[in-house]
């Protein structure tokens, strides 16, 4: 499965997310030329190349009308970042008292905007995603503001600044035929940000409300790392948010800030194959991540502690196993473990302070490596005996279910390895066939 991994370490802006997905092109000043032929109303796209701590990579610059405008004209007038990505300089631009931009630059809704994506000189696929993409900035900011979308106004000059980062995030991904995407956690940064209602704190009001539901952290880096641009890409995009996914690695992109960090300020973009088996997916159901609780015991019998390890089998537990462990005093226990999918914990938590004398649970995210499994039924003589197959990582092996064999070897008066060479018999005599 073809999977994109954006690696957010030092947060993400439209214009860095971009930069990076054209690095991952063949012909990255082909597709400049491409974008340039959008046809949004005075803007430009050029790319320069960028070296930050070592590292090169790419810096893609939108001017509009011969501006290079700051990122806070990315969503609502009412927000001036300091930000420290490609548009991310301080500017005070927007501010109504400076005439230059009261008369100059009039504002546009998203009704504007609508028209403005319309017209431009792309698939409808494209425009479906970049009016998704720029809808869910509007929301933001709406619900910051307590203003409905429909009263919400965008700077024209930011309002095609965001759109160029937009569209050309949404174009290059379909150029890269929109692959299966997983993104890091992201990096917000952190301290504050000026705006023209005074100092807020990172991350924005309007990225916070975008990054609902996104994990998201505060980084040592005292600047705003992720803008709104940044998180509504990530948040129409991203299929999940974790660890990078096993993958064949193609092509990797680096997408440049302008500004200088003692890490480097970029976006890394790996492009590339995944298996499509379960240990490639990092969805809820997704094998390879899975939930262990944790508690100590040191006060109830063997046969209650087994009727327990029961009940939390019946409430979803993919395993249960006690440890001896000495507790406070020099109390003999048990220190009890149970693995269980996200779906499980909740029952699984229900079922270990039901049925057990514990009177708190540790949680830990746990990643395991599987093989890929298949049961086989073998028709034998004697009856049915399932066989669970395995393979994966460069290893494939089968074993006869214990329960089956224990069966037919009481049935018929047999040892267990005459009952399983009963099963190699009959298994032979399949593949003859």
């Amino acid at each position: 499965m073809k999977t994109l991994y954006l690696d957010c370490a030092m947060g993400a802006a439209g214009d860095m997310l971009a930069s990076a997905l054209l690095e991952l092109l063949p012909d990255p000043d082909g597709f400049v030329e491409k974008l340039n032929g959008l046809g949004i109303p005075g803007v430009t796209f050029a790319k320069d190349a960028v070296v930050k701590c070592g590292i090169r990579g790419t810096h893609l610059t939108v001017t509009v009308n011969g501006e290079e405008e700051s990122a806070f004209f990315e969503a609502l007038h009412a927000h001036h970042h300091d930000h420290g990505h490609a548009h991310e300089q301080e500017h005070h631009g927007h501010d109504h008292e400076h005439e230059h931009y009261k008369h100059d630059h009039p504002h546009s809704g998203m009704h504007e905007i609508e028209h403005i994506v319309e017209d431009l000189q792309t698939s409808d696929a494209v425009k479906k995603e970049i009016l998704a993409v720029y809808g869910l900035i509007a929301q933001a900011e709406s619900r910051v503001h307590g203003e409905p979308v429909e009263r919400i106004h965008f700077h024209e000059v930011g309002a095609m600044d965001a759109v160029a980062d937009i569209a050309a995030v949404c174009l290059l991904l379909a150029e890269l035929g929109n692959p299966h995407i997983v993104a890091s956690p992201v990096n917000v940064g952190g301290g504050t940000v000026k705006c023209a209602h005074g100092v807020l704190p990172v991350p924005a009001p309007a990225t916070a409300e975008l990054l609902k539901g996104v994990p998201a952290y505060a980084g040592s880096v005292k600047s705003e790392l992720c803008t709104p641009t940044g998180a509504a890409l990530l948040k129409r995009f991203a299929a999940s948010f974790g660890d990078m996914p096993v993958m064949r690695v193609e092509a990797v992109g680096y997408g440049m800030g302008t500004k200088d960090f003692p890490v480097a300020n970029c976006v890394r973009a790996m492009l590339g194959d995944a298996d499509a088996s379960p240990t490639a997916h990092h969805g809820a159901d997704d094998p390879c991540a899975v939930t262990e609780l944790c508690c100590n015991i040191d006060d109830m019998t063997a046969e209650a502690l087994g009727f327990a390890m029961e009940r939390l089998f019946e409430a979803g537990a993919r395993d249960v196993f006690t440890v001896p462990v000495t507790m406070k005093k020099s109390r003999p226990g048990q220190l009890l473990h149970v693995i269980c999918g996200a779906a499980d914990k909740e029952a699984v938590v229900r079922a270990l302070f039901r049925h057990t004398s514990t009177i708190g649970v540790r949680e830990y995210a746990v990643k395991r490596y599987v093989l890929d499994r298949e049961t086989r039924e073998i028709e034998t003589p004697c009856g049915v005996v399932r066989e669970k197959a395995v393979s994966g990582y460069g290893v494939e092996r089968a074993k006869y279910e214990y329960e089956d064999l224990s069966r037919i070897a009481v049935a018929q008066g047999l040892t267990l390895d005459e009952a399983r060479a009963v099963a190699d018999r009959a298994k032979q005599s399949e593949k003859s066939r």
